[in-house]
């Protein structure tokens, strides 16, 4: 009889071991199935919008107007929060993907461009993909609007219709960044809401320089980017004039000194020269697309480096 108990007792805790190896695994395949979504959109969205929101938060004196007798919140308590500013981001981001990636033109522009996405991969199909978009929480109906505009409607193929959902979306990101950051009781200022816009600006005519590396996908697909539209040209020498352009306009509206000046132009020279003169290949237009998420992401500390100053 005590050794059945015995027996019984090593295979009950047997079966809960397997059962929570089990739950592991299946957590650790839905975790990395969901950044396969997101993966290639992070560094560019939500890293940037969170750099956004943290930065501005730190320089919350000159971007946001805050209730009488209270002060600015302190790094520490802006650390603390930065997890609720990526979840923010990266829940927004996800439901954009979920939609962007499982159309049939967008399956087969990933096949070219990304096949380490999970759909091209069969690591799931588009009608689950739609499945989960339907248990992903709401997080603002604007940017649902957005994301219908760009994936449903078909805006993401047209040339300027997609670089305009691109900026407000982006305007949007970085303005709930900002408000996660320095929480309910206070709102952006009029100098918050103009920086805010100025860098959609930034977005709208600069950010074309990642479709330079998707240009086989995009022709496949038939999208209409500014690349595959105006042409390479076109496209190359628009985005290092504004990069010159947005790189200056900055300095001038936060009133810079010669030295901070200095290296955010050198930053800007770097993408620009990259842009007109180094595209050999694909990989050389994909080092530069990072290039330009750095000076993209620095322009973020600018309020930041005015208030120290």
């Amino acid at each position: 009889m005590h050794v059945r108990i015995a027996y019984y007792n090593i295979d009950a805790k047997f079966d809960r071991f397997i059962r929570r190896i089990d739950l592991a695994q299946t957590l650790l395949f839905s975790m990395r199935l969901l950044w396969d979504f997101i993966e290639s959109d992070f560094f560019t969205f939500a890293i940037p919008n969170t750099v956004f929101g943290f930065f501005g938060a730190l320089a919350s004196p000159v971007l946001v107007q805050r209730p009488p007798f209270s002060g600015p919140h302190s790094p520490w308590q802006l650390s603390c929060r930065l997890p609720s500013i990526l979840a923010f981001n990266v829940a927004n981001l996800l439901i954009f993907d979920l939609a962007n990636q499982r159309a049939p033109s967008a399956v087969a522009e990933d096949r070219i461009n990304k096949p380490w996405r999970p759909i091209p991969r069969g690591k799931i199909t588009t009608d689950q993909t739609r499945r989960l978009m339907l248990a992903a929480v709401p997080q603002g109906i604007l940017i649902h609007i957005l994301t219908w505009m760009y994936n449903d409607l078909g805006g993401g193929d047209e040339a300027f219709v997609r670089g305009m959902i691109i900026s407000v979306a982006y305007g949007m990101f970085n303005s709930g960044s900002l408000q996660v950051a320095v929480g309910p009781e206070q709102f952006l200022s009029t100098l918050g809401i103009t920086w805010t816009t100025l860098i959609s600006g930034v977005i709208l005519t600069t950010m074309q320089v990642q479709d330079l590396k998707d240009r086989e996908g995009d022709r496949t697909r038939g999208r209409k980017t500014i690349v595959l539209f105006l042409g390479e040209h076109f496209s190359r020498t628009s985005i290092a004039f504004f990069v010159c352009f947005w790189s200056c306009m900055s300095i001038f509206f936060w009133r810079l000194g010669p030295v901070l000046s200095l290296l955010y132009v050198l930053l800007a020279a770097v993408v620009m020269l990259r842009v007109l003169f180094i595209y050999s290949s694909k990989q050389g237009d994909a080092r530069t697309w990072r290039w330009w998420c750095l000076w993209h992401a620095s322009l973020y500390t600018l309020p930041l480096l005015k208030l120290v100053s």
